[in-house]
């Protein structure tokens, strides 16, 4: 869940780039927190211009080598964190005022085809999927995780239909021994049936690296504390590449935006400051030019909301909507 996408030419695309550059405006100045910053695409971009300053944080210790080239460049307009975007709000930021947030929610090529961590169903060997500041690996959750979790973990997760029928072949295969990435391929392979656009193993192999990362709790206080800490009038952008992240990010921005009330907690006097205005209710999608030299941005989705007001207490019914994905991803604590 960071980083930008890599085309398999390995050179760097930063997803929908120049939308986000029309967006935030870094041409005149400010201060931008990068907050899945991989291999420094868009960050990159941004310091480009002399008046801006850029805060980047990434929980992968492999994107601090770019980040110390990029820091020798750029002493004074640039800073590096190792942290989990949830922790945004325990970077010392200054006096800065925070003009744009920016998400870009997928996984890079390096990463993918990184054997070490084990995120591609081409892997070979051992389940990991650790992105990085994990407590707990792919084989942990497969290996050792009841019937039931697994099938919960697909299910919301993965989206996975055949999730029930799935987990119960691994829970009856995995007696004899551990299963590694080559022996979950095959037991997905053995249920879902020959065809279509994407592997099978897609959406199981999604599932486990959302769970691994606990990137559902990490997108909705990444998302709170981001707009929490946003200067007045200053842009939150996410990057999404599945359903999943999507609908998270959409109802965030919907729900607290001048469209709807923010909370029936909250006294009605108050509820008529909207935390959020929307100019596009729709997100923005990548144009076919970006498609057909970068094809993995074909999923992206780009949605962007304007912070209106300091709000304290907004976020409990954001909290309650998706609490069920909350509750599934707390299955960990059983590892």
């Amino acid at each position: 869940m960071n980083a930008t996408i890599l085309s398999n030419s390995e050179k760097h695309y930063p997803v929908l780039l120049k939308e986000i550059l029309s967006i935030i405006s870094p041409q005149n100045g400010g201060t931008f927190i990068d907050c899945t910053f991989g291999q420094g695409g868009y960050s990159k971009e941004f310091l480009k211009f002399n008046k801006t300053k850029v805060i980047a944080i990434d929980r992968d210790h492999e994107s601090s080598v770019i980040a110390n080239q990029i820091r020798q460049q750029h002493k004074d307009q640039f800073s590096f964190f190792i942290k989990k975007f949830s922790e945004i709000d325990k970077i010392k930021i200054e006096n800065s005022k925070i003009k744009a947030v920016i998400f870009d929610l997928g996984c890079s090529y390096t990463q993918i085809k990184d054997p070490k961590k084990g995120l591609s169903f081409e892997s070979k060997g051992a389940l990991d999927m650790r992105l990085g500041l994990n407590n707990f690996s792919a084989d942990d959750v497969i290996n050792k995780l009841s019937q039931k979790d697994l099938e919960l973990i697909f299910k919301y997760f993965g989206e996975e239909k055949d999730s029930k029928i799935i987990s119960k072949k691994i829970v009856n295969q995995r007696v004899k021994s551990n299963l590694n990435t080559q022996q979950l391929v095959s037991i997905i392979n053995s249920v879902k049936k020959k065809g279509g656009r994407t592997n099978n193993a897609t959406k199981i192999f999604q599932a486990i690296r959302i769970f691994v990362n606990k990137e559902i709790s990490e997108l909705i206080y990444g998302l709170i504390k981001s707009a929490k800490i946003l200067d007045i009038d200053g842009k939150l952008c996410v990057v999404s590449f599945h359903s999943l992240e999507d609908r998270i990010v959409k109802y965030f921005f919907k729900s607290l935006s001048e469209d709807k009330k923010i909370s029936r907690y909250i006294p009605e006097a108050q509820n008529q400051n909207k935390l959020f205005k929307l100019d596009l209710k729709k997100p923005i999608y990548p144009g076919s030019k970006e498609i057909n030299s970068n094809r993995p941005s074909r999923s992206a989705k780009l949605r962007y909301a304007i912070k209106k007001n300091n709000l304290v207490d907004f976020e409990r019914d954001f909290l309650k909507k998706f609490s069920k994905l909350l509750e599934i991803e707390n299955l960990s604590k059983k590892l």
